[in-house]
């Protein structure tokens, strides 16, 4: 059982929106505050509780609105800031919460606070960020090429870990750290409900020893950020690359006064992929290994673990580790059952409710993600401009960015004018239209799943026991609370009789409507079935 802290906090299920793509109310191309109001009935009926909304504030967008410039202010192509309090209103007034997308590791070059830093070392605003007269170390930026920027106004470097637009905040001065909290308590005090935060890994640094990130004073700064009163419980989840089990007890543990969860990003890369942009053989299998690793590391300590496959950063699970063709709504629908009925938080991103897959396009100019296109950039340095584009469109970015699928008319039913970026390439076939009208819906699957995780306290805190071995082509595991137990049963990619040691009522839910638990199991079908009475000890 877990601590009494995080009792709320299970019944959370997070859909992840990248608003930019998500649904456009003016016809711009760009998606926007308004048009995200009108699809939350769509979400609610899904059964979704809380949205987690990627970077809306003013941005020049050289990093998708991750490079901020106002962090108080909203950005023009998304609307107003009296849209947003229309949102956080009207998603309260559907019972639904708002986590806002919060950036501290940096801002953009464009903000106040940098465009005074760059004026000398006299200014109040000189210290809010790294600046050196010679480069302090040999830093590389995530986003290829050095992390120093020589800037001509100041005369010195200064460190930008992303993209040379997107200046690291100094958080060894008090004055940033002061500044980060006041924007923490002007969204609090407009209603939102926690946040997601962005590298919060990185706030603190140790040039010295030549770390960027997990420096010696980040526990300090992530409680003076979140560990303090304000008047609201927060929920709060980290974007932070742990390995160990030990950090994430420092982050997550709840007399630690931190952060409520991480996202946990084992999987996320060794799961079909040698790296970012090299794809491996890999199956469910895999998946299900670093799952139920974490899962169990998590158990020990109490800790409340995220459930999760894809984001605004990644390529679709499905497309890496599953049949994203012929079995797509296998793939899709088993992957759900096999994550989400797990101990923890469902957060699930925009078009996975509808199955949607990895696109192919056959041209760089396809692309709108800085990543991305420097990456090509040095690909062709070393590579046929094939190849390298192959591996852009194994592991852009871009790939969780195009437009959401609403139907398969000229747009896809996302706006009445030219997308900001290409629409998806299947967009024709994969679409909540044609998901919905399906014999077989992903969307009615994920809701009745989510349904039934509401409904049985089973599925938010109860015991896990894994009945499958690590050699199985398949996975099952029990969840157990109070004399009740369920079976959840989830077949790879293969054929195979599957037998449980108990007996089992009708499949509550299946993807193949089973009549049984018990028989052959096809490629990626999935049941859920109460355990029989006499068989629950």
């Amino acid at each position: 059982m877990l601590c009494t802290k995080y009792q709320d906090d299970l019944r959370w299920v997070i859909y992840q929106i990248y608003p930019r793509s998500f649904m456009d109310s003016n016809g711009d191309g760009i998606g926007d505050l308004q048009g995200i109001i009108q699809k939350l009935d769509y979400l609610k009926d899904l059964g979704i509780n809380a949205i987690w909304l990627c970077p809306c504030y003013k941005s020049p967008n050289d990093d998708n609105g991750y490079d901020i410039s106002d962090y108080r202010d909203i950005m023009d192509e998304f609307g107003t800031m009296a849209d947003m309090e229309a949102l956080i209103d009207a998603l309260h007034a559907r019972g639904m919460k708002l986590i806002m997308d919060l950036v501290p590791n940096h801002t953009s070059t464009s903000h106040r606070w940098f465009q005074e830093s760059r004026k000398g070392k006299d200014n109040p605003y000189s210290d809010f960020y790294y600046w050196f007269d010679e480069k302090p170390n040999d830093w590389k930026s995530v986003f290829r090429g050095s992390a120093w920027e020589y800037d001509p106004v100041r005369g010195q470097y200064y460190l930008h870990s992303f993209a040379v637009s997107q200046a690291d905040l100094n958080w060894d001065n008090p004055a940033v750290v002061k500044a980060m909290k006041e924007i923490v308590d002007f969204w609090i005090e407009k209603g939102v409900d926690g946040f997601r935060v962005d590298v919060i890994d990185m706030i603190s640094k140790d040039l010295g020893a030549g770390k960027n990130s997990f420096g010696p004073r980040l526990h300090e700064f992530i409680h003076e950020l979140f560990g303090r009163e304000n008047g609201k419980k927060l929920f709060t989840v980290g974007e932070c690359w742990v390995k160990d089990i030990d950090e994430m007890v420092r982050h997550c543990a709840a007399e630690r006064g931190e952060l409520s969860t991480l996202f946990q990003f084992d999987h996320i890369e060794k799961c079909g992929r040698y790296d970012k942009f090299t794809p491996k053989p890999d199956t469910l299998k895999t998946l299900r290994d670093h799952l139920l690793h974490w899962q169990r590391e998590t158990e020990k300590y109490d800790l409340l673990h995220s459930l999760f496959t894809d984001n605004h950063d990644q390529p679709p699970m499905i497309s890496r580790i599953a049949n994203d063709r012929e079995k797509r709504y296998e793939s899709a629908t088993c992957m759900a059952a096999m994550v989400y009925l797990l101990k923890g938080v469902p957060f699930i991103y925009q078009g996975q409710e509808i199955g949607r897959a990895a696109a192919h396009y056959d041209s760089i100019d396809c692309f709108n993600d800085i990543e991305t296109i420097n990456t090509y950039r040095e690909f062709c340095e070393t590579m046929p401009a094939e190849e390298a584009l192959k591996r852009i469109n194994f592991g852009s970015r871009d790939n969780a960015r195009h437009p959401m699928e609403w139907d398969d008319s000229e747009n896809g039913g996302f706006s009445t004018g030219k997308p900001w970026i290409a629409l998806h390439t299947r967009y024709q076939e994969i679409n909540v239209k044609n998901d919905l009208a399906a014999d077989r819906s992903v969307y009615r699957f994920y809701r009745a799943l989510l349904q039934l995780r509401r409904e049985n306290d089973v599925f938010l805190d109860g015991d896990l026991q894994v009945l499958s071995s690590p050699d199985d082509p398949y996975m099952i595991f029990t969840r157990s609370l109070k004399g009740e137990k369920w079976a959840v049963i989830c077949n790879f990619e293969n054929e195979q009789p599957i037998a449980l040691p108990f007996s089992c009522e009708k499949p509550a839910l299946s993807n193949l409507n089973r009549e049984g638990t018990d028989g052959l199991y096809a490629p990626y079908e999935c049941a859920v079935a109460k355990v029989i009475a006499r068989d629950c000890q």
